[in-house]
């Protein structure tokens, strides 16, 4: 995988003062499904797939968000746009808490958050038109019909390296690659701030995957948008991210910018995390972390810290009290740790 550039640099006090204040704040965030049960159907226990996640966005920044598959990443980023009701918390955007409002003020400000979708197959509507996919927020939003429409449409193909002559084919004449590509153009036409990328790469060839990161940093800096970036490989999060969190069993366990987070994680999970990652090179080798066992259910994770049950560290409080969080201050910003090692 060939990636344009270097790794993006933290945004530092300076460049985010003259962003303004911050784009999305999330506070306390929880996302509980419910366990249906008996000849009623009566609720008899909760998954908790996100539980009091805490987090801000700047204009302009990436933010990465890894963990192991089912720790609730996807959960985070749908429940963020109301995509999935949320059980609790708040997010404010540009202001205004997005979970409090009404249809009609929510409806407007999805002109101002969008999101890429992970598979690009079914995330696309096979009985629609390229034209007509891409198009369908601008006559939803009363933007653009008629030939203004037909332009726009045209122009947003073309800016996300697809040909206008394309307008009128179908989801199914393209590839994988050129679906993501579609989709990208979708969440563009009405011209967001903020985007959720949802593992928007993860179900692409590598060499693909390259094409469509490139693509995401050029229209970050053509645009100015925020991305909220999900997915679970490290390289790419790496390259692509200015902040990354660890998500683990609906909590955060770490967060701290790409660069600490690589250079030097804090929490156990994180360097577990990182000792798997494969490094492109025979002749580097790393020690392998194992954690034993299996991630907990979420429909009864374990008291205390919810790692404790794999912690190569656990200690006997681990397995009763909740884990502070620790800001440790470091040359390349604050990391966040929510661990009893550094309490």
């Amino acid at each position: 995988m060939r990636i344009r550039g270097k790794p993006m640099q933290p945004l530092s006090m300076d460049t985010a003062s003259t962003h303004g204040r911050l784009l999305l704040s999330v506070r306390d965030l929880r996302k509980y499904f419910p366990v249906r049960s008996g000849l009623f159907s009566r609720i008899s226990a909760w998954v908790k797939a996100v539980d009091d996640v805490t987090f801000d966005i700047r204009p302009g920044e990436t933010f990465g968000l890894v963990g192991e598959s089912g720790c609730g990443k996807t959960t985070v980023g749908r429940t963020i746009l109301r995509l999935m009701e949320p059980t609790g918390g708040e997010a404010v955007f540009g202001g205004d808490n997005v979970f409090a409002m009404d249809a009609r003020t929510l409806r407007a400000v999805r002109r101002r958050m969008q999101i890429v979708f992970q598979d690009p197959y079914s995330s696309l509507n096979p009985r629609m038109t390229v034209g007509s996919i891409v198009g369908e927020p601008l006559r939803v939003h009363k933007l653009a019909r008629g030939r203004e429409l037909t332009d726009q449409v045209s122009r947003l193909l073309h800016r996300v390296g697809l040909r206008s002559d394309q307008y009128s084919r179908y989801p199914h004449e393209f590839s994988g690659g050129q679906r993501q590509r579609i989709g990208i153009a979708r969440a563009l036409a009405l011209n967001p701030e903020f985007i959720v990328c949802d593992e928007a790469v993860s179900a692409l060839d590598v060499s693909i995957q390259a094409q469509i990161i490139n693509l995401l940093k050029d229209l970050q800096e053509e645009y100015g948008l925020s991305y909220l970036f999900i997915t679970h490989d490290l390289n790419v999060v790496q390259y692509l991210a200015h902040r990354i969190a660890v998500m683990y069993l609906g909590k955060f366990v770490e967060v701290a910018s790409a660069a600490v987070i690589f250079s030097d994680p804090k929490h156990p999970y994180t360097q577990a995390l990182l000792s798997a990652n494969p490094v492109p090179d025979p002749t580097v080798k790393r020690d392998r972390i194992l954690l034993p066992g299996d991630v907990p259910t979420p429909l009864n994770p374990p008291a205390g810290c919810r790692f404790h049950t794999r912690c190569p560290h656990v200690m006997d409080h681990c397995q009763t009290t909740d884990p502070p969080l620790v800001n440790i201050d470091t040359p390349g910003g604050e990391q966040k740790v929510w661990c009893h090692l550094y309490a």
